[in-house]
């Protein structure tokens, strides 16, 4: 029987997140899937019957209907992407190549045939919205960004739109920032100078993997007037720095809490992709009352 273990820590608050990300461990010999997000941590294992309550649990993840956004884009990728690491790591079942392939299916099946991913549904798209909500004029404005990777090259993108003309990319490796800034109108600066690039900075954005703060109260000058935003997991801005006056700081939990706002535009989507995930599972139990343990590798 197929089996999962899970963390869902979407419901606790951003510091209890950190803490739960790392309490979930499996036997590196054992065939399995790990998902990873900054909202869950689940291990998929074994053979045979897949028990309904994890099919369902799955198409709902893969569909985004259990993420801090609903309907955010990100999701898809980082499950396939965990399948397709498993798959070159372990000889997994049919039963989970099955129970993988289908969900990622559901998933595509909810974002093309409903509208749930309309509107602010990535990290990105809700913190670009942010800037529009607090009126930014990115004109006159210097715009930080550290970190090299989608989520930050889609908010250079709007910024370039915008005709952004202040723009400093900071990044640990310093070519990627260079290749990135280059290619958005912006200037390149070695993380190891932040310090003096926010002495600049009007608006701070980071997205990176680190695992520590990259940004400490002791980076920015007391009086200065900052609006930052903390997209990473775990964070990457020291949280102190909320309580100074001239600063206002959007966290990641910060930045769900106002994307959920928009949810109730998106309810009637709601209902039609849970129509389609039950449709989904009926497949799935017809593949398996026909004994029919067949599956294809995915694009």
């Amino acid at each position: 029987m197929i089996q999962c273990k899970l963390i869902d820590n979407v419901h606790f608050s951003l510091e209890e997140r950190e803490v739960l990300s790392g309490v979930l461990s499996v036997d590196e010999n054992q065939a399995h899937v790990m998902l990873k997000t900054c909202n869950r941590t689940e291990i998929y294992w074994g053979e045979g019957t897949v028990p309904e309550t994890i099919l369902r649990h799955l198409y709902r993840i893969a569909s985004g209907l259990e993420s801090g956004i609903i309907g955010e884009h990100a999701i898809q990728g980082q499950l396939k992407l965990a399948y397709l690491v498993a798959c070159e790591k372990y000889p997994l079942s049919s039963s989970i190549h099955r129970l993988f392939q289908t969900a990622i299916r559901a998933g595509r099946r909810v974002r093309n045939e409903t509208r749930i991913a309309s509107g602010a549904v990535s990290h990105s798209q809700v913190a670009i919205d942010l800037l529009k909500k607090e009126q930014i004029d990115l004109k006159q404005k210097v715009v930080s960004i550290i970190g090299v990777n989608k989520i930050t090259e889609d908010i250079l993108k709007f910024l370039t739109a915008n005709q952004s003309v202040n723009i400093f990319l900071a990044n640990r490796n310093v070519d990627k920032a260079v290749a990135l800034a280059e290619k958005y109108h912006g200037t390149a600066v070695p993380l190891h100078h932040k310090k003096s690039m926010l002495d600049f900075t009007d608006v701070l954005i980071s997205a990176t993997s680190a695992p520590h703060y990259l940004v400490e109260k002791d980076d920015i000058h007391p009086d200065k007037e900052i609006l930052i935003i903390d997209l990473a997991f775990p964070r990457d801005i020291d949280p102190a720095l909320s309580a100074c006056k001239q600063v206002k700081l959007f966290d990641l939990e910060a930045v769900e809490q106002y994307a959920r706002h928009n949810l109730s535009l998106r309810t009637n989507e709601i209902e039609r992709a849970e129509q389609i995930i039950e449709e989904e599972i009926c497949k799935f139990n017809a593949w398996i009352s026909h004994l029919q343990p067949q599956y294809h590798s995915i694009s």
